[in-house]
């Protein structure tokens, strides 16, 4: 039976985890950052010294978090203003005796604005067996990638497919006027709708396969965390496995976003690709798009060989890849692999603007550790590619006046020698977004020095090529590309950008 949270079920619950602070910052005051971060890690034991009063706080982070079983009477007070019966009746608790323990997964969940509460299914680890091919994935790592990898813009419209547990729409609750979220699963949408009604959220909810519940609608945004789980064509798990077989399920989506987006519109995707023997992942992946009418910026974050994949997938549902059933799986998934040639599988971040017309798509390798979040990058790769697309006339270009980022420095890396210094590599080195790193010569970094906002990108070029006795139109072609770059990159604005 799927779990039905009513409205008024969702308000007292609500005001019962208010009243004992049961949010973001209260769990993280009441563990410490260190128990809190050992927790995060799957080391409970921190944790229970910290909640050891047994207070009302105490003891919901002991139920849903650490995934112990509590005194009933505990559990009771903790939840005071809601009746356990009723909180057993949809399986948020599970009361055997004198005791109860979660049935459910309910935890905090919060961002620089406030804090949600996300109702999911427990994982392997809370429930003591393996998930079900139903489960309900909760907050995970790639739900957070996707949401520090989404732009942020006020839209109209946003679209929320695959919504899962949820915790997509409830960033775009931030920025996006009406929110649309669907899913295959039934049970996907229960507990998704449970999460909504929980934190106040009026979101629109339909069940459907990829893009039948929205056909011939449009909206301003898309955000897509997909069954990504390349391999054989079958469905173990409905929250990973698509039914598709390799990177089907990643190029639908692809190809679908193009039909629902709205002029202007943006979607963005986790995504995964396979590496074959003797194929251009980015020649792959471009394959999928249209031939004209989107801008298209791909972004490949980890490469993982096959054995390494089957194995952390299979430890991802909790099947020991060492027991009869791990090893029948990973066999299987390994044969399917050599015998498509699969040498890798590639996974990142998809990002897509409805332009109508014009094109520009890029792929990008960023397999390198950075801090900063891909969202605001994301945005500002499209702008950068409007405005390039708007002043691709090299005689615009050439009369802009352009500045370095203040984030961009130049570094130089030489090795000594008996005359001196030699250099091996001038680097400039973007220090904030993913920190792209771009080798550049002496011309180039002499070029840059003087884009400080004052003089025309043409006077510059023409200075520089008095100075070393070239001719001004040779500086011109040859400076224009590196130009385009760097203002693709981030590294030189454009003066109503700086």
């Amino acid at each position: 039976m799927l779990p039905h949270f009513s409205d008024e079920f969702c308000a007292r619950l609500a005001e019962a985890l208010r009243v004992v602070g049961y949010d973001a910052d209260g769990v993280v005051a009441a563990l410490g950052d260190q128990a809190h971060a050992a927790l995060g890690r799957g080391e409970p034991e921190p944790a229970r010294r910290r909640t050891a009063d047994g207070g009302p706080l105490a003891t919901l982070i002991r139920m849903f978090l650490v995934g112990d079983t509590v005194p009933l009477a505990r559990a009771r007070a903790a939840l005071s203003g809601l009746d356990l019966a009723d909180a057993a009746a949809v399986g948020l608790v599970a009361v055997s005796g004198d005791t109860a323990r979660a049935g459910l997964d309910l935890r905090p969940y919060g961002d620089d604005e406030g804090s949600w509460w996300v109702v999911a299914d427990l994982d392997a680890e809370q429930a003591g067996r393996p998930v079900g091919t139903d489960h309900v994935l909760g907050i995970g790592h790639a739900s957070l990638s996707l949401a520090r990898a989404t732009v942020r813009r006020e839209v109209d419209s946003l679209l929320d497919l695959g919504t899962g547990c949820g915790v997509q729409a409830l960033h775009a609750s931030r920025h996006a006027a009406r929110i649309t979220a669907t899913d295959l699963s039934p049970r996907c949408l229960a507990l998704a709708s449970a999460t909504f009604r929980l934190n106040g959220l009026d979101v629109e909810t339909a069940r459907g396969s990829w893009f039948e519940p929205v056909a011939g609608r449009r909206f301003d945004q898309v955000v897509c965390n997909p069954p990504f789980v390349v391999g054989p064509p079958r469905v173990d798990y409905t929250y990973r496995d698509s039914g598709l077989a390799g990177d089907d399920a990643s190029a639908l989506v692809v190809r679908g976003l193009p039909d629902v987006l709205a002029p202007g519109g943006v979607g963005q995707l986790l995504a995964s690709w396979l590496h074959r023997r003797g194929e251009d992942w980015a020649e792959r992946v471009t394959g999928w798009l249209p031939d004209e009418g989107v801008d298209a910026w791909f972004v490949q974050r980890d490469v993982a060989e096959p054995a390494m994949y089957v194995g952390t997938w299979l430890r991802d549902a909790g099947i020991d890849p060492r027991s009869a059933e791990g090893s029948a799986k990973a066999a299987a998934w390994l044969d399917w692999f050599e015998a498509n040639d699969v040498v890798g599988v590639g996974f990142g971040f998809v990002t897509l603007r409805a332009t109508g017309t014009d094109t520009e798509v890029a792929c990008e390798d960023l397999r390198h550790a950075y801090d900063d979040p891909l969202g605001p990058e994301a945005g500002g790769w499209l702008d950068r590619v409007a405005w390039l697309r708007a002043n691709a006339d090299p005689a615009r270009l050439v009369g802009t006046r352009f500045t370095v980022s203040p984030t961009v420095v130049l570094e130089r890396v030489a090795e000594p020698t008996g005359d001196g210094w030699k250099e091996l590599v001038r680097r400039l080195h973007r220090t904030d977004g993913p920190g792209w790193q771009q080798e550049t010569d002496e011309l180039v970094t002499a070029l840059l020095a003087g884009c400080q906002g004052q003089v025309p990108l043409g006077d510059l070029l023409s200075l520089l090529a008095a100075a070393n006795g070239l001719p001004t139109d040779e500086v011109v072609r040859a400076a224009l590309p590196v130009v385009v770059d760097l203002v693709t990159h981030g590294m030189l604005l454009p003066e109503e950008s700086a």
